[in-house]
């Protein structure tokens, strides 16, 4: 995608007045921002064309040239936009219908990521939640499936790390932009290490924005929207992770829920006879699953990768892993100290 198109998207999502996820549907529909601004959006509905043209009049002169600034200083230290418009916009992502409009990516994306699983927990993570996090994590690498997180404290340190242990391939979601300082700042060298690991750590924030309390549900969106499915570890009622449970139900992807999270929490105990739960009782349930998910997308979408490695590791291994935005400055880009 050019960059012009990449500076519409931008401008068009600052100047968007609504959830951005519906913005980047309009953007996607109409296969063109630049079109967009330019007013020639073709046959959409009539709802459509109210969006557009309620978005166009809060469009700002300048808003286009200053978003092809950001890009320039953003993607000059080793950073990469990727909107909704581009080929290498995820797969998995673009399938959900609240997929954000854009991603900045520090590190590497791989088509083969459609077989990806998100692995989250509470930030109060017990011992044994850390240990199972860290051993289904590993079993995960080993099996060749990236593992998403969110790089938080507990449970998501504990995924990543053991992922990068095992010689596997991890993507943290992050709650701040790309070019905020890492949050928790504890975890600055662990997304070092994995964007050097080959894996990569993505924001659909703007560049500086820090961790407000409205970016922890739509960090969960997409780390579930990244992924073919999410295992919750370790979670409260009131916990992120939770939510997260909800909402990979809603995009249609499959939920696995430990045994112990069962036997320690009612809401676990609820989802677990709902469609698309499935109750883990060792590694190759998560597996199993993953591959069926994948072989299911394919038939949809015969383009797909295919799932290279998952059900012959599993399958060779003879084991079964018993488990115990602010608008006004979007396009400011201050100098990192």
């Amino acid at each position: 995608m050019s960059l012009a198109e990449q500076a519409a998207v931008l401008a068009l999502v600052k100047a968007s007045a609504r959830d951005w996820h519906r913005t980047a549907n309009l953007i996607a529909e109409c296969g063109s921002a630049e079109r967009i601004i330019d007013g020639e959006t073709g046959l959409v509905s009539r709802d459509q064309q109210d969006v557009v043209d309620e978005i166009r009049a809060r469009l700002e002169p300048g808003d286009v040239e200053r978003a092809r600034q950001l890009i320039d200083r953003v993607t000059a230290g080793g950073v990469r936009l990727v909107t909704v418009l581009d080929v290498a916009y995820p797969v998995n992502l673009q399938m959900i219908y609240n997929r954000p409009p854009f991603i900045w990516v520090r590190g590497h994306l791989d088509p083969r990521d459609l077989k990806a699983v998100a692995v989250v927990g509470t930030r109060q993570a017990s011992k044994e939640g850390r240990e199972n996090a860290a051993a289904l994590a590993s079993g995960l690498a080993e099996a060749g499936v990236c593992v998403v997180s969110g790089l938080a404290r507990g449970i998501d340190t504990a995924a990543h790390t053991a992922t990068l242990d095992a010689g596997g391939r991890t993507v943290a979601v992050i709650c701040t932009g790309i070019l905020s300082p890492t949050y928790p700042t504890e975890n600055a060298d662990l997304a070092r290490r994995i964007v050097s690991g080959g894996g990569a750590v993505v924001s659909q924030f703007w560049p500086e924005a820090p961790p407000r309390r409205t970016n922890f549900p739509l960090r969960n969106v997409v780390m579930s929207g990244l992924a073919a499915g999410t295992i919750v570890v370790e979670a409260s009622a009131t916990s992120g992770a939770k939510m997260q449970a909800r909402i990979a139900l809603e995009h249609g992807k499959r939920l696995f829920l430990p045994e112990r999270l069962l036997e320690d929490q009612e809401w676990a105990q609820r989802y677990a006879n709902r469609p698309g739960v499935t109750v883990v009782r060792a590694l190759d349930d998560v597996l199993e699953a993953v591959v069926k998910a994948h072989h299911a997308l394919r038939e949809r979408h015969p383009d797909t990768p295919r799932p290279e490695g998952v059900q012959a590791r599993s399958v060779a291994s003879g084991r079964r892993q018993v488990l115990h935005p602010d608008r006004r400055d979007a396009f400011a880009v201050r100098r990192q100290p």
